[in-house]
């Protein structure tokens, strides 16, 4: 009688050879035939050919050749995270087995804000407990792509809604209305916020919606305002009198206490809901076993209190 638990062979598909598998993870990273053959030490035409006998393998186009790169198609995006994920599977089983050297490299991607103001007076502390770790890391505002970017961990702000990753809170980051005097002079109740310069400190301009929305005010946002990249400019252009911003309540209380800024609406927003109020998240890429000093920096970052920053 057959096992219930052990899938039949007639519903599990024949996988495509492990080197063309190799090759198109490869390609994938790279988005080049020729880095992708550097890297595996074979040259293109064999990269070119592991990656045609798999698209007729799997009956789909992987990718769409150009001059000098090749773009992934859909269906190799999904097949990436799948296969890089394995192959990451096939090594750590490797390592268990032949007892070779634990991975001593963590990559590990940080938003500028949180690495200036949170991270960096206490990430000794993590070195200290992995003397020989190889630690690297990058401060960029975008999410990252894992596998592609090689990116181990990553701390992001937002809300924690990405999908396909894992993420945990670690602070929420509340925001504070601000303005210069000048422009406070003018906001003597939410409603005047429609017509101000209302300054976006993030690229996809959807942060005011909720805060107006939350506030009352129903006019839909129009032309009058100015979008950055992260918050350190969002704040310089709030300083300058560029509009009204919102601003970290760490930054608020610093600029508001040398008089350069004022609230004009006090700290309502302290009160959104908290789905609504952003943060600074831990997030991972779904794998059953990390290496070790991923599985060490998940376990210390989250142990660590960050309600307070360790500098403004």
């Amino acid at each position: 009688m057959p096992d219930p638990a052990r899938p039949s062979t007639e519903t599990v598909p024949r996988l495509p050879p492990l080197n063309a598998l190799r090759a198109f993870d490869a390609v994938a990273r790279h988005r080049s035939f020729r880095g992708a053959s550097e890297e595996l030490r074979v040259s293109p035409q064999a990269v070119s050919q592991q990656i045609r006998h798999l698209e007729e393998a799997l009956g789909v186009m992987l990718f769409i050749r150009r001059a000098r790169a090749v773009d992934p198609t859909e269906a190799a995006l999904v097949l990436a995270r799948h296969v890089r994920a394995g192959l990451g599977e096939f090594a750590e089983g490797v390592r268990q087995v032949s007892r070779s050297p634990v991975r001593a490299r963590i990559n590990i991607n940080v938003s500028p804000y949180f690495a200036s103001h949170f991270l960096l007076a206490r990430i000794g502390a993590f070195r200290a407990t992995l003397p020989g770790i190889d630690l690297r890391l990058t401060t960029m505002v975008e999410m990252p792509e894992f596998d592609r970017d090689d990116i181990d961990a990553s701390v992001q702000w937002g809300y924690g809604e990405w999908r396909g990753v894992e993420a945990v809170r670690l602070v929420s980051d509340p925001k504070v209305i601000c303005a210069t005097p000048a422009i406070a002079a003018r906001i003597g109740s939410a409603a005047d916020l429609a017509h101000e310069v209302l300054l976006e400190p993030v690229r996809d301009g959807s942060f005011w919606a909720p805060v107006l929305a939350f506030l009352g005010v129903d006019t839909p946002l129009g032309a009058a305002r100015m979008v950055f990249h992260e918050a350190a400019t969002t704040r310089q252009a709030t300083l300058e009198g560029l509009g009204v911003g919102l601003l970290s309540e760490a930054h608020a209380r610093e600029d508001i206490a040398a008089g350069k800024l004022v609230a004009p609406l006090g700290d309502a927003l302290v009160d959104l809901p908290q789905s609504q109020v952003p943060g600074f998240y831990l997030v991972l890429p779904r794998r059953r076993h990390p290496p070790a000093p991923v599985l060490a920096f998940r376990n210390w970052i989250l142990a660590q209190d960050w309600s307070a920053p360790a500098r403004v």
